[in-house]
């Protein structure tokens, strides 16, 4: 069994290599405070790419089950061999996060493990939320020494524009995978339907259906940025991520943007630049 350093190692090693965008954002939280947050981010990624590591959803569901089981104390074995799950879980004690809100984020999770379409912008929503929101306010309540620190609202906000912006950079990737986050609502308002993506064949009213999905997330922005003064000052690293929406949405904007196959990024100078501004 690792040392608690080595597990907090690893969960750095594996944030800066597969989220280098919070991982860079953890910089400018205080140095004591960003080993939990690479716990967090960490667990967040393990959660988020089980459907690229099984073959079929139902080894998916009982990988997801494992990590549910892990969070209320009923899994078999040594949870703790896994450092992921005992950086977590140390976290967790330290700054006494709500387990349910991670148990939440597993069950959100799910949705990603088929190829069920995303019902409405009610759901697409919700399942940012309880996912991305939900990131936010963990940050903020380790940031905030284990405090509520009254972010809620402007967490939720936050979370789903940074969700949307996060999908929409994806949306090449799930398209091949037949994976659909676009709600069913906008696609049905510009005639898009699911054939149209997976298949590649994109149509005229695709680019509509995505330009309402990026106005959708700028709305969340706006949102956000009406409740900065919600925020209190040792919160507000759990909120960088947010300055790389505003960039993201803008690369989707240019003439020869390619939804199904123009991957989206921006130079990693800019990123840190917009993080080491803030977010709003």
């Amino acid at each position: 069994m690792a040392d608690p350093q080595s597990n907090f190692a690893h969960c750095e090693a594996l944030v800066r290599e597969a989220d280098p965008d919070r991982y860079w954002a953890s910089l400018l939280a205080p140095e004591e405070k960003r080993p939990s947050l690479h716990a967090l981010h960490a667990f967040n990624f393990e959660i988020a790419r089980v459907r690229e590591s099984v073959r079929e959803p139902m080894l998916g569901e009982i990988r997801l089950q494992w990590w549910r089981d892990a969070l209320q104390g009923e899994a078999r074995g040594d949870v703790r061999a896994n450092p992921v799950a005992a950086a977590l879980d140390d976290t967790i004690v330290r700054f006494r996060l709500p387990r349910q809100s991670l148990v939440d984020l597993i069950d959100a999770r799910i949705f990603d493990l088929y190829d069920d379409p995303m019902p409405s912008v009610n759901d697409l929503e919700g399942y940012s939320g309880e996912t991305s929101s939900s990131l936010i306010q963990l940050a903020s309540i380790i940031l905030s020494d284990g405090k509520d620190p009254g972010t809620a609202d402007a967490a939720g906000h936050a979370g789903v524009a940074y969700a949307i912006a996060g999908l929409l950079r994806a949306f090449p990737i799930h398209a091949r995978q037949g994976q659909l986050y676009i709600p069913t609502d906008i696609l049905a308002q510009h005639g898009v339907v699911r054939d149209d993506i997976v298949t590649g064949r994109g149509g005229p009213g695709l680019k509509g259906a995505l330009a309402d999905m990026r106005a959708m997330a700028r709305r969340h922005l706006d949102q956000a940025r009406t409740l900065r003064t919600t925020i209190p000052p040792e919160a507000e690293p759990a909120f960088r991520p947010l300055a790389l929406v505003e960039p993201y949405l803008k690369a989707m904007e240019t003439p020869d943007y390619d939804p199904l196959h123009t991957p989206i990024d921006v130079p990693r100078w800019r990123k840190i630049w917009a993080l080491w501004r803030g977010p709003f």
